[in-house]
């Protein structure tokens, strides 16, 4: 075993970051592994502009960046390894890294989910330009414009309302004939002037220049191809959790997500679960900020208790 640390941190987003600042302010030995790069989703975002504190913005890169040495200023320390297996019901609790093992009194899962992709032609491409898979964030880029959402469940449903409250138009489309949605949904959708349905489509591209400019789909029934303009286009078909490592160790709900209430507690003490990876109703930067705060808090408090 390389070092015993009194918490470990896997996942080096806003809720790690924010977990290891808390953390290491208290006066806690603190760790944090990331496989990649800090951030995760928030730093593959081109500008984030509803995180309190930036009146113009900021770059989610930078602000990844800003977050990790925040917590780095205080004693924390990152090691960018991925998490390979984890032991949370030993004493003290074990994780198994790329970079080899370390322990742990305290561990929080802060892995994230991400959302679920189309895998179509030209998504990837303009990921940021056009191609969003968050309505909250991202509808005022897009006021006055017309929008294409992807999905028929609640998710799409719910951002489909969101959007049609900025933009000028907006499109479901969806592969089936009608919604999976909520019936609570379906009443606003329709009273939604600025609504349209695009049913039975199978989405083939995303179409593009330098930027969004429609997408090309397939109707399911006729087999005829088509394009709709647009200036953007929402994903909402989805998101996994990243609960792979945790899987038969953890009680985990019906969609994959760790089970754990706003104290952040999992079902094994000592053992908490930050931002996107636990349930919730909301999914965002600052919500994942909040997890982390808290599952530091109470962290603490289970190291406190092992004296």
């Amino acid at each position: 075993m390389d070092k015993l640390y009194d918490v470990i941190i896997i996942g080096g987003g806003p809720s790690g970051y924010t977990a290891a600042l808390y953390c290491v302010r208290s006066g806690l030995k603190t760790l944090v592994l990331e496989k990649l790069s800090p951030g995760g989703q928030m730093a593959t975002t081109a500008e984030i502009d509803n995180y309190p504190g930036f009146d113009e913005g900021i770059d989610g890169y930078e602000l990844s960046v800003r977050m990790q040495k925040g917590a780095e200023r205080f004693g924390a320390v990152t090691v960018f390894a991925e998490a390979t297996s984890l032991e949370l019901s030993a004493n003290p609790k074990i994780v198994n890294t790329t970079n080899g093992a370390y322990q742990a009194l305290s561990v929080i899962i802060a892995t994230g989910a991400s959302p679920r992709e189309l895998g179509v032609p030209g998504e990837a491409e303009m990921r940021g330009r056009g191609v969003s898979y968050c309505a909250t964030c991202d509808a005022m880029f897009f006021k006055g414009k017309t929008v294409a959402i992807v999905g028929g469940g609640n998710s799409a449903a719910a951002d489909a309302l969101v959007l049609s409250r900025v933009c000028g138009k907006v499109y479901i489309v969806h592969r089936r004939d009608e919604l999976r949605a909520s019936k609570s949904y379906l009443l606003p959708l329709k009273k939604a002037n600025n609504i349209e349905f695009v049913w039975n489509a199978q989405v083939d591209r995303i179409i593009y220049d330098e930027v969004v400019t429609g997408l090309s789909y397939t109707d399911k029934i006729t087999g005829i191809k088509s394009e709709l303009k647009c200036d953007g286009v929402f994903v909402a078909i989805g998101r996994k959790p990243d609960t792979g490592l945790v899987a038969g160790q953890l009680d985990l709900d019906q969609y994959g997500y760790i089970i754990a209430d706003e104290t952040t507690k999992t079902s094994i003490p000592g053992v908490f679960a930050a931002g996107d990876v636990r349930t919730k109703p909301l999914r965002q930067i600052v919500t994942a900020a909040a997890d982390g705060a808290t599952a530091a808090e109470f962290a603490q408090e289970y190291i406190t208790s092992l004296d």
